[in-house]
């Protein structure tokens, strides 16, 4: 069984996964929904592939959370806690995780700002728990210094979107708000 540990931003967490090898490769669960009773139930999945110095992010968003697991290359995980009222409000975390033996999984709340830069060329499957409409994406300058991420590139390839990402100083006058959820391990 996976124990997860929470990150030092409130209710994002780390969860190991073990795999297990032979001599044909190995088989690693990457998602049991009894490792997370303080996570609604994953209801779609996503592949994201990305080429060495791509930056994703900031995005955050007010409905839905995040579960990622790296299956190939390495990422450095960004998050900012965007939350009005949360025990961690304005706090950033990083958190490299790379495709090896020692897999690891990151759940990401809503109202958590989370982005990850591609060391490598790199494939991210994800599950999120609202089905994607495009109506809850939002958000906040990847290189802002109010968000502080030290970011392994000053000249990461971007999207438009995250090009244009406001700062968090404007993200800040309609924060999402933070909620305690059910169910949360001590």
């Amino acid at each position: 069984m996976s124990t997860p540990t929470e990150l030092e931003i409130a209710g994002a967490w780390s969860i190991p996964l073990l795999a297990h090898p032979d001599e044909r490769g190995s088989v690693t669960e990457f998602y049991r929904r009894s490792w997370m009773p303080f996570a609604r139930e994953g209801l779609q999945g996503n592949l994201s592939l990305s080429h060495a110095g791509v930056l994703r992010g900031l995005h955050f968003h007010r409905k839905q959370a995040d579960y990622w697991c790296v299956l190939t290359g390495i990422a450095f995980i960004g998050l900012h806690d965007a939350r009005s009222g949360s025990p961690t409000e304005g706090r950033s975390v990083t958190l490299r995780v790379e495709a090896n033996s020692e897999r690891t999984a990151v759940y990401i709340p809503t109202g958590v700002a989370h982005g990850y830069f591609a060391e490598t060329d790199l494939s991210l499957a994800y599950l999120v728990d609202e089905y994607y409409t495009g109506e809850d994406e939002f958000g906040v300058a990847w290189n802002d210094p109010d968000v502080g991420i030290p970011w392994p590139s000053a000249t990461p390839i971007l999207s438009d979107r995250d090009r244009s990402n406001p700062p968090l100083a404007v993200v800040r006058k309609d924060a999402p708000p933070y909620a305690e959820p059910a169910g949360v391990r001590g």
